[in-house]
């Protein structure tokens, strides 16, 4: 065309200088830094992308963005984003890439996620985080782009109307823990490994000296619900987050059908003797095809998600081998927690019921039970997605209600039970196992009656 400029000998064509500027991010342009990287015995961002995501689906967005910051210069600004398919899902991806500034948060990173969070609400897709990174670059967000970030309000909205999966190795950043991800995977390391570490400056304000690992260990944070699975190393937490997509795009073919006759045997007749609740799920889900999520966190209760003839759906069930199945505080969240999850995809819900209701006295009093078992009730009550509810042995005082049994609905939930069921409540008295009342009258032979006249047969 007349009046272009024509590149000079030794100078790269427009054509040519754009793809080298396209080439400069990607790991193969960086071999010093992955190098270094890779030899702790990690996989970069790219490399866990390419992990999860279907081949050849990744679409990169801000790919050329560089720090705000005059004279500093990094690959993408240390974020890796942008769209692609897992198994066919459309999807959402971002990473921060540590060997990037140390996968800090800066004003054009914080631009970045904030549009990609942006696309993923207005499109309904859910998004996948790796995250790991020193926290804020603050020499770098003092700077007239920064303005205000909605990346964790948008973190946020987008978990009511897509479930995020948050992929964490280690984020050491104190504001990463905040982000609301409907699901955290922590990967463990070759040495001991934290999911969430403090920066030097946050451990500087308390009186005590920690390493960052003592500050926040994964198993903490396994514990108290923060982490939903932890697997053995990164390729293993995407192998989960792939899986656990897999329950949100609704029925698959169904796989090999469970030993149903084994659940007459699973639950015994006895009330007073314990089971793994974890084995009636199995035996009523298709094999191999449940996910348990918060495994050592409120641990009276199961939460997972598994399928039945290729439908999926999310069990809430009372766990008989810790403390008889009461529902304590952090299993009253951990159930509100997962009905929130059930209900953003329309994931029909199984509760299976055998509790003697809500823990007392006061040290449960401190744990705010009221609220969080009041909160249980107000999520169940206004969940949409459908919800049956089996009684397996007993359902006693308010545990009837936070089981579905009697929630404020036009249309009464299903509701399941055998001969041997026991519950009270308020439409009905505790009907005692055969054992317990031979067991009850011998106990008053010889004791006066409590009452006098006749009792009405129905």
């Amino acid at each position: 065309m007349a009046g272009e400029p024509v590149a000079g000998p030794g100078e790269p064509s427009k054509l040519e200088a754009v793809r080298q500027a396209r080439r400069a991010p990607l790991d193969e342009a960086r071999p010093a830094a992955i190098a270094r990287h890779k030899a702790k015995g990690r996989l970069t961002a790219r490399e866990n992308i390419a992990d999860l995501l279907d081949d050849g689906s990744f679409v990169e967005y801000g790919l050329l963005a560089r720090p705000a910051r005059e004279g500093m210069e990094g690959a993408a600004d240390g974020l890796v984003m942008g769209t692609g398919t897992v198994d066919g899902l459309a999807v959402v991806a971002v990473a921060y890439d540590y060997t990037v500034h140390a996968g800090t948060q800066s004003a054009v990173n914080h631009l970045k996620i904030d549009h990609m969070f942006d696309l993923a609400i207005r499109h309904r897709l859910p998004a996948i985080c790796w995250l790991e990174g020193g926290g804020a670059r603050p020499h770098d967000l003092n700077v007239g782009l920064r303005g205000g970030t909605q990346t964790f309000v948008a973190f946020a909205r987008l978990r009511v109307w897509r479930p995020p999966w948050a992929s964490s190795r280690v984020a050491r950043s104190p504001a990463t823990p905040i982000s609301p991800a409907s699901a955290t995977c922590s990967s463990r390391r070759p040495r001991p490994s934290s999911a969430w570490r403090a920066r030097p400056s946050s451990r500087r304000r308390s009186a005590k000296k920690f390493t960052p690992e003592e500050i926040g260990p994964a198993e903490v944070h396994l514990r108290t619900g923060v982490i939903d699975v932890l697997a053995s190393d990164e390729r293993a937490a995407n192998a989960v987050a792939r899986r656990y997509l897999g329950y949100f795009r609704g029925r698959m073919p169904a796989g090999a059908a469970p030993d149903v006759e084994r659940l007459r045997d699973l639950v015994p007749e006895n009330p007073r003797r314990a089971y793994d609740v974890r084995r009636v799920i199995e035996h009523i889900a298709d094999r191999d095809t449940v996910l348990e999520l918060k495994t050592e966190y409120g641990r009276t209760m199961v939460t997972a998600l598994a399928r039945i003839e290729g439908f999926p759906v999310g069990f809430i069930a009372d766990q008989p081998m810790v403390l008889g199945g009461v529902i304590d505080a952090p299993a009253a969240e951990k159930a509100a927690r997962f009905i929130d999850l059930c209900d953003a995809y329309d994931v029909p819900m199984i509760f299976l019921c055998d509790t003697p209701g809500l823990m007392v006295g006061p040290e449960t009093e401190r744990t705010g039970l009221v609220r969080r078992s009041a909160r249980l009730l107000t999520k169940l009550t206004h969940a949409t997605t459908p919800f049956m509810t089996v009684v397996l042995r007993k359902a006693y005082g308010l545990g009837y209600y936070v089981h579905g049994l009697a929630a404020a609905r036009a249309e009464p939930a299903p509701g399941l039970a055998h001969r041997g069921v026991r519950r009270d409540g308020a439409r009905g008295r505790r009907q005692h196992h055969p054992q317990e009342r031979a067991r009850r009258d011998r106990g008053r032979a010889g004791c006066a009656p409590r009452f006098t006249g006749t009792r009405r047969r129905r």
